[in-house]
């Protein structure tokens, strides 16, 4: 372990002092700084749970530990933010600084010495951490999983389709104008000959190959979607139960919040964060906004896609957009302000949630009054489907729960 200590005259008993973390995949660098800004010391340490031990040890022999500040809270530093945040030390996410502000180069010591200075100069400024644990955790994890299938099952399908176009004649017009879907499930059920026999053969082998592989990777999305679908439910049931959130947006949302949406100060911060927050981009006498390019992409596509089912089945929605064009909003300004909008509502319910209705006896109160699920569906302007899904829990929507009881209380009191 590399250690450099600064004397100093202060007590340490007397002393407040800030620690600063550099991270990477194997060790750490840590600085102590005092809270007048003298170095106290340096070291290295694993990135092990003993080497997470020495941080605090070693820290907490200068003096109070007030704040640590470490970068990478979601990589490599995880592991140490976890183990700080059930020692109850309060921790602040760094920023990394630009290249261009490096001047005075750049060494583990020197970079664990500015987050140590970052940390020091503006706390209040700096990002709580996630605590990476707990749902949320779980969530992230298996939503990472369904992205790469996603990725690795669009990139089969255009195997599939470019293979068919350089293909042997005979092969290439069997498949010709058959649908997606019906391409997948009859290759995938082929027998051709021996690869080596012709090139139509091995053709056809490695489409039937991939034919599989397609339905092997939809079978593990569908998979990672019934998973998720049950931790979204516990962890968010305000927002899965709300118009428009889907299992795969609010989880995502609740990713890019984290375990603690509580560190979000403000719901224009979790829109920013989200790259949901206007940007001025006025000029002249040009007074307008833009889109934000900037935040969570992933998020950002939640709010989009949230955006757009509303756009095309909540009135309310469209009763918004439409004002919005007759004061002069273009298309995009529109969207810009409908998911800003959406930022707001989707911090509330992350924040401060509300109690989501119960369904469990829906079914019993419709089974009471003796009607079929297509007339149900037909007296409050529904889907059959759609209600059997609200009534088993597998799609909550508190309007319709809300709506669906108020119909059938009416209904057993007349």
């Amino acid at each position: 372990m590399r250690t450099s200590i600064t004397e100093v005259t202060e007590s340490p008993a007397a002393l407040d002092v800030v620690a600063g973390v550099d991270t990477h995949a194997d060790t750490h660098h840590v600085a102590i700084l005092s809270v007048t800004g003298a170095r106290l010391g340096d070291f290295q340490i694993p990135a092990t749970t003993a080497g997470y031990e020495q941080v605090l040890t070693y820290t907490r022999s200068f003096g109070n530990v007030r704040l640590v500040g470490i970068e990478g809270t979601s990589s490599y530093g995880a592991g140490l933010s976890r183990y700080l945040m059930a020692q109850h030390v309060d921790i602040r996410e760094i920023v990394r600084p630009r290249r261009a502000q490096r001047r005075r180069g750049k060494s583990d010591p020197i970079d664990a010495y500015a987050a140590a200075q970052q940390a020091l100069a503006e706390p209040e400024a700096l990002p709580l951490a996630k605590t990476g644990d707990g749902l949320v955790e779980q969530i992230r994890v298996l939503l990472t999983v369904r992205r790469s299938a996603i990725k690795a099952r669009v990139a089969v399908i255009r195997q599939i389709k470019s293979l068919l176009v350089t293909a042997p004649e005979s092969v290439r017009t069997r498949w010709a104008g058959s649908s997606d879907r019906d391409v997948i499930e009859n290759l995938a059920a082929t027998r051709p000959g021996a690869a080596s026999a012709s090139v139509s053969a091995a053709t056809a082998h490695a489409l039937r190959r991939l034919a599989r592989r397609h339905q092997y990777l939809s079978i593990e999305i569908n998979e990672l979607e019934e998973e998720l679908r049950d931790l979204v439910a516990k962890a968010a049931p305000a927002m899965l139960a709300t118009k428009g959130y889907g299992v795969i947006t609010t989880a995502t949302l609740l990713v890019t919040a984290g375990s603690n949406p509580e560190r979000l100060r403000s719901e224009a911060s979790f829109a920013a964060l989200c790259g949901a927050s206007p940007i001025p981009a006025s000029s002249g006498k040009t007074n307008r906004f833009r889109l934000n390019r900037g935040g969570d992409r992933q998020a950002n596509w939640a709010l989009h896609q949230i955006a757009l089912v509303r756009l095309s089945t909540d009135q309310r929605t469209k009763d918004y957009t439409a004002r919005l064009r007759a004061n002069g909003k273009s298309k995009k300004d529109v969207l810009r302000c409908l998911k800003r909008a959406i930022a707001r509502e989707a911090f509330h319910l992350l924040v401060h949630p509300k109690p989501v209705p119960a369904t469990d006896d829906l079914r019993a109160l419709r089974l009471q009054r003796g009607v079929t699920l297509v007339r149900a569906a037909i007296s409050i302007g529904a889907e059959p489907a759609r209600i059997s899904e609200l009534e088993r829990g597998r799609r909550p929507n508190a309007e319709l729960a809300s709506t669906y009881r108020a119909w059938l209380t009416a209904a057993l009191h007349e």
